[in-house]
């Protein structure tokens, strides 16, 4: 099995160490949700969707910001009370990174699920 989410994290992270300025990844609506939260942060410039042959891609800008970023697995289900726990957990200080989780109100940052009072599962960190 393959999950196409997980490896675009992790060719985020790989061209981020070596100092590329930009990756391409495969064009998903979890992807681009992803990349919409992380450049509303500051982690990537920006990103662009172009078809190449009958499959769509991403290009994404890298801002050269990220220190570590990754999937989180299994994706557990968080209620609101529980937020603060699992990024204490993925993230190394406080107010020094994100945790991005799927709510039913989108794709968004641990903060702002705080903010609107609603759990979710969670995706991925990025510091």
């Amino acid at each position: 099995m393959v999950d196409v989410f997980a490896d675009a994290i992790n060719k985020i992270k790989v061209y981020e160490t070596a100092g590329m300025r930009e990756c391409v990844l495969p064009s998903t609506t979890i992807i681009k949700a992803v990349l919409n939260t992380m450049k509303d942060n500051g982690y990537i410039s920006g990103f662009e969707e172009y078809e190449d042959g009958k499959f769509k891609k991403l290009k994404v800008a890298l801002a050269r910001k990220i220190n570590d970023i990754g999937v989180i697995k299994p994706r557990h289900a968080v209620a609101i009370s529980d937020l603060q726990k699992y990024e204490a957990r993925h993230i190394p200080s406080k107010n020094f990174g994100i945790v991005i989780i799927s709510t039913p109100s989108g794709i968004m940052t641990t903060k702002q699920a705080m903010e609107k009072k609603i759990g979710g599962r969670l995706l991925a960190y990025v510091y």
